[in-house]
């Protein structure tokens, strides 16, 4: 391992070890350990129902790769798009696939098992409540064939701990774990990880016009803001806006394009640079930051923070916007399996790390901001919001 992590500041307040609360988990512990008391639980009604989702659960967990390779070939296959106000029989698809009956019944009776397909009238397939998603937005489809980097990156998951940022996700993200990757980097590497971005970046996006209040701001400044795709959603949300967006000189070349295509330009102004090594520009009421954090170590978070403290004019508002982990109240409700993908994504990736809301608040304090807030919104899977603002000038 060749570069240096950040360690999460983990809950202090838990229950210690030598609580009621720990020995009642370790006796717990022992229970389920137990294989007379698990014989025990199958025969008994009102404990059989437990004991089953659990070992659903576990099995879940070991299968999980297959089901992800279930969902990516029916991709692949154009199956979702495919069948989409479209059943079909399995004949019919098999024509259109060009694959032999008894290999794609696999597939398909696969996806029916994961509620990706379901069955439909004269033998036929259509979309299941999960396919419909698949179907309809492109973002989604595309992430789950980009996983196929991280897939390959932890097929030895121990070699993987100890090799990170050495394999194909890396190289897919050389800025985020190198900081003059950015000067070196072709065109189509921009082209590639921005296009992602701009796919997955929906969700995202409708979270935070759904949430935030946009129409006390004049002027909102983008940091990383990619091809565009925020800034100009924003700019038809809220068309009283003027908007800045910066980021490397050559993604925003890519942002002009989209923009222009998009008749936004006359609201627009670009301003290339990056964010480690130049000053950010002035002017904006509101900054956001949009699933940037996350990609880089707290010092480098911290002195953006900072930048954008400095840019801001006193009563400037920041908004942070992006996937965060599991706080202790939501522990307490059980763990959430989100938390695992994005702290593995994020590890191959480079130097990033996904942090808890309290973290995130505790850095944008430091930076020197008041007032801050983690903002309630419907979806906190897509990303969780965090609103703050400039009450004085630092010395």
């Amino acid at each position: 391992m060749n570069q240096n992590l950040d360690v999460a500041q983990l809950p202090g307040n838990l229950p210690g070890a030598n609580s009621w609360h720990d020995r009642f988990l370790q006796w717990l512990e022992q229970l389920y350990a137990n294989p007379t008391l698990y014989k025990l639980s199958l025969t008994n009604p009102l404990t059989r129902w437990v004991t089953r989702r659990r070992t659903q659960k576990l099995f879940d967990l070991m299968a999980g790769f297959v089901h992800s390779q279930v969902m990516l070939g029916c991709i692949r296959l154009d199956l979702f798009k495919m069948l989409h106000k479209s059943p079909a029989d399995l004949k019919q698809i098999a024509q259109r696939v060009q694959m032999p009956e008894p290999i794609l019944q696999r597939l398909l009776l696969s996806a029916v098992s994961l509620g990706l397909l379901e069955y439909r009238s004269q033998s036929r397939f259509g979309l299941g409540p999960l396919g419909v998603p698949l179907a309809t937005h492109d973002g989604i489809a595309a992430m789950v064939e980009h996983n196929h980097l991280l897939y390959k990156d932890m097929q030895d998951p121990v070699g993987f701990l100890n090799n990170a940022w050495q394999g194909s996700m890396a190289e897919y993200w050389p800025y985020a774990h190198d900081a003059q990757a950015a000067e070196r980097a072709a065109q189509e590497k921009f082209s590639r990880y921005s296009d992602l971005m701009a796919a997955s970046q929906s969700f995202v996006v409708q979270e935070i016009l759904s949430t935030f209040y946009f129409g006390e701001h004049r002027c909102v400044m983008d940091i990383g803001a990619g091809k565009g795709r925020f800034a100009s959603d924003l700019a038809q949300h809220a068309p009283h806006l003027q908007l800045k967006l910066f980021d490397l000189p050559p993604v925003l070349e890519l942002a002009k394009t989209n923009v222009q295509a998009r008749g936004l330009s006359d609201r627009m102004s670009f301003h290339p640079g990056s964010f480690l090594h130049d000053e950010l520009p002035t002017g904006a009421d509101l900054i956001t930051l949009v699933r940037v954090a996350h990609d880089h170590p707290d010092e480098v978070v911290i002195q953006l923070l900072k930048k954008i403290h400095k840019s801001l004019p006193v009563g400037g508002v920041f908004l942070l916007a992006e996937p965060m982990a599991q706080t202790l109240s939501d522990a307490a409700q059980g763990p959430t399996q989100t938390d695992a993908y994005f702290h593995f994504y994020l590890l191959a990736m480079g130097a990033g790390r996904l942090r808890t809301p309290e973290e995130l608040m505790r850095l944008i304090s430091e930076a020197g901001f008041g007032g801050v807030e983690l903002l309630p919104n419907a979806m906190p899977i897509h990303a969780q919001l965090i609103v703050a603002r400039k009450t004085k000038c630092l010395p």
